[in-house]
């Protein structure tokens, strides 16, 4: 203890800098954790969160009640996380390698500027952007190919539109991300190569690629712990919350706000949030084991 006292004062300056991140995961990361004692209680307002009785499995038991709404949504949000992660990688690392081999540099600067735009725009405002291309009676893709659509009454068209939504949100932000790992190769690498007679594919295929493979492994990992859960905002704004659309686009988040505004039961809401984090962390676990024995050197832990 001594110890560790005298090198906390030997540090305090690198203590001082580091203490409000700290800070700010104990009390919005560590801190809310309390709360999932809800998942095993009935809440009632007047008696608060430790006044409020136990009621065992009870809530958890409410979130598997409707078998079949209950498989659709997990298997939804499953689907959407498969085909965001395989696209959004795709994306991802071809536009940073595209951008990265432009020989006007500036101009590359100022498209890495223009496709981080979409990650600030809220859903609330990208839902009538949307809107404004889907509405039946004036919307733009009607308009322009003679059709009368109804696209808020069609479910099977909204995978395609909400993988196309997310992409244009997030490719940007993360091709920046893969951009940053680009700039820690060694360009002489690329100079060997090209005395050798590697052409730009060759090195792009026998240079970049493996030199990504660590960065594209670790957002991987860390993409998985989140597999249960799904973006609210796109799923449950962009959609407009149409009920006909359900079997298509209603994932386990979208589902919990809609019981919050029926009926108000932090109980359930406390109890599927468990669920999904229990989850996430047995498949994030078990990731991690599998690289671990594949490629040790780009595990977690």
């Amino acid at each position: 203890m001594k110890g560790l006292l005298q090198n906390t004062w030997k540090h305090r300056a690198h203590v001082v800098m580091c203490l409000p991140a700290v800070l700010v995961l104990l009390f919005f990361n560590y801190v809310p954790m309390a709360g999932l004692v809800l998942a095993f209680k009935k809440f009632d307002y007047k008696l608060g969160i430790w006044g409020s009785p136990f009621n065992g499995l009870d809530n958890f038991k409410f979130l598997l009640a409707s078998k079949n709404a209950f498989i659709n949504m997990t298997t939804n949000t499953i689907k959407y996380y498969l085909i965001f992660i395989i696209v959004g990688t795709f994306l991802n690392v071809a536009l940073a390698i595209a951008i990265d081999q432009l020989v006007f540099k500036r101009a590359g600067k100022i498209m890495q500027s223009i496709m981080i735009i979409p990650v600030f725009i809220s859903y609330a405002a990208v839902q009538f952007i949307v809107y404004a291309y889907l509405n039946t009676e004036g919307g733009m893709i009607n308009n322009l190919f003679g059709t009368s659509i109804r696209w808020y009454s069609e479910a099977g068209l909204w995978t395609i539109i909400l993988t196309i939504v997310k992409m244009w949100n997030s490719v940007g932000y993360g091709s920046v991300l893969y951009m940053s790992a680009l700039a820690g190769i060694d360009s002489e690498i690329y100079e060997a190569a090209e005395i050798d007679g590697a052409d730009k594919w060759q090195q792009i295929i026998n240079i970049t690629l493996p030199s990504l493979v660590p960065m594209i492994t670790i957002i991987l990992l860390l993409s998985v712990g989140g597999i249960m859960r799904s973006d609210t905002g796109l799923f449950y704004q962009v959609t407009r919350n149409s009920g006909t659309l359900y079997s298509s686009t209603q994932v386990i988040d979208s589902y919990v706000l809609n019981a919050i505004f029926k009926n108000s039961n932090f109980g359930f809401v406390a109890a599927t949030t468990f669920f999904q984090s229990i989850v996430g962390v047995v498949l994030i676990i078990g990731a991690n084991k599998i690289v671990r024995k594949v490629a040790p050197e780009n595990s977690l832990f």
